[in-house]
């Protein structure tokens, strides 16, 4: 679904690397609250489980993100994608694309997976409806042959969600 696999990923920096085995050594301490990491020998890409938060329209609910942590991580944003099947969101098209600034124009090095990870919970909690993004059906087309969400030019309009 991603376009990327394990064999045509770049070896990461050694900055990256020693900044994700730092990430993954404090989440394995102190993971973030309503998230578990599943683990692989897959360094540059994390599979998490998202448990929705009480008291919102996504409670009880579990989903899968799925991280790929580029070469020149933190200086590159990771992609992150929700796995099938995708929540119901505004947000979220059906292919587990996210429309959330910080994962592509307003990404900064200072943020890590576990902040990435709150900011979906977050907007996932906000949520008051279920709904798919207008244009979900076309965009799902678009990106049909594994097109990477880092390749869409998303439009940032709506923080109500």
């Amino acid at each position: 679904m991603t376009g990327s696999s394990t064999s045509s990923r770049k070896v990461l920096s050694k900055v990256a690397s020693i900044r994700i085995q730092k990430e993954l050594a404090e989440w394995q301490l102190d993971p973030p609250p309503g998230f578990l990491h599943k683990v692989t020998d897959d360094l540059q890409r994390w599979v998490i489980e998202v448990y929705g938060a009480q008291g919102t329209l996504y409670a009880n609910e579990k989903f899968q993100l799925q991280v790929d942590l580029p070469e020149h991580y933190p200086m590159e944003a990771p992609q992150v994608i929700f796995l099938h099947p995708a929540p119901v969101h505004p947000h979220i098209y059906s292919n587990g694309h996210i429309c959330l600034d910080i994962l592509y124009d307003s990404w900064t090095p200072a943020m890590t997976i576990g902040s990435v990870c709150i900011s979906i919970l977050s907007m996932l909690s906000s949520s008051t409806v279920k709904e798919r993004p207008e244009g979900n059906d076309r965009y799902v087309e678009k990106c049909r042959y594994g097109k990477s969400p880092k390749e869409t030019r998303w439009r940032f309009h709506d923080d109500k969600v």
